[in-house]
């Protein structure tokens, strides 16, 4: 699986949350300044050739929907993310984001919960 620009997998967050959608769709569901329509278009065409989207046409008008899930992306990118920055560590990247303060008490409290239930 191919890694995502950071505008592709702005579209594909979008994609995700719509389900099926148009480039309209696409466009009028973004925060901020909108880009061209075609812009969108050629971002959504290069989603597709990755194998990411595919498309229904009604006429003129193509409905585009994801075939890559978010929970597959998701896994492939953090898997990549431990591997190049913490050496293949799950661990290593926990203690990270705790010294980091980016993970509180609670949270990790919630991971070892969660961590336990799975065992049971």
């Amino acid at each position: 699986m191919q890694k995502l620009t950071n505008a592709e997998e702005e579209i594909m967050q979008i994609i995700w949350k719509l389900e099926r959608c148009t480039v309209s769709d696409i466009i009028s569901t973004m925060k901020g300044e909108k880009p061209p329509h075609s812009t969108v278009s050629s971002i959504v065409r290069i989603l597709e050739k990755k194998g990411f989207l595919d498309h229904k046409a009604y006429g003129r008008t193509y409905e585009y929907f994801h075939i890559v899930s978010k929970e597959k992306y998701t896994k492939k990118t953090l898997s990549s993310l431990v591997k190049n920055y913490f050496d293949g560590s799950m661990n290593q990247m926990v203690s990270f984001l705790v010294q980091e303060e980016k993970l509180s008490k609670e949270e990790l409290n919630d991971l070892v919960k969660q961590l336990k239930k799975q065992k049971q």
